[in-house]
């Protein structure tokens, strides 16, 4: 492949990952919005921490009020509802060929996927609520995959920003090779 279509080969990677993205949190939220009650079940046991080690020391964190943990839930289907209208956005302004505005719009899309299941779900999830200690609802598989998967298409549309003959880093100014 030429340098001088590396660019472009890029963008469509950025487009197709940022879409396929979008595509699976879309389906995940509209799951989560028509068969609301399976993964209500998930969340309301994570908070909870009953299938967990119910270690004295940890179990003060658990959140059993059902009106909490239907929040959370809520608050979960919600944030992956615009992640994916986000994503789904900078999808099409991909395929439109406005790399530019493609680029922040799916970086902020795909950064609320990392919070969602990077922070979210495995930092809080897995180790605040002791989700790893479960059997039964753990999440951590899962989150994990969708963090990868996330974490690759934010690093391809980063890429993507840059030309086929840009160094990776800045050179030293003149003023800074004196300092």
């Amino acid at each position: 492949m030429s340098t001088s279509h590396a660019p472009r080969a890029l963008s469509l990677a950025a487009a197709v990952l940022t879409g396929t993205v979008a595509l699976y949190i879309a389906l995940v939220a509209f799951g989560n919005i028509t068969d609301f009650g399976t993964n209500q079940a998930f969340v309301q046991h994570v908070l909870a921490m009953d299938t967990t080690f119910k270690d004295d020391d940890l179990m003060w964190r658990a959140i059993t009020d059902k009106g909490l943990e239907n929040t959370a839930y809520v608050a979960i289907i919600v944030w992956e509802t615009l992640a994916a209208l986000v994503l789904i956005a900078g999808t099409v302004l991909w395929f439109r060929r406005d790399d530019g505005r493609a680029r922040r719009v799916s970086t902020y899309g795909l950064l609320m996927l990392v919070l969602l299941f990077g922070a979210g779900f495995i930092g809080i999830g897995g180790e605040w609520f002791s989700m790893w200690q479960s059997k039964t609802w753990n999440g951590l598989d899962a989150a994990t995959r969708v963090l990868v998967l996330t974490g690759l298409a934010l690093v391809v549309v980063q890429l993507s920003g840059r030309s086929a003959t840009e160094p990776a880093t800045e050179p030293a100014t003149e003023a800074a090779r004196k300092d």
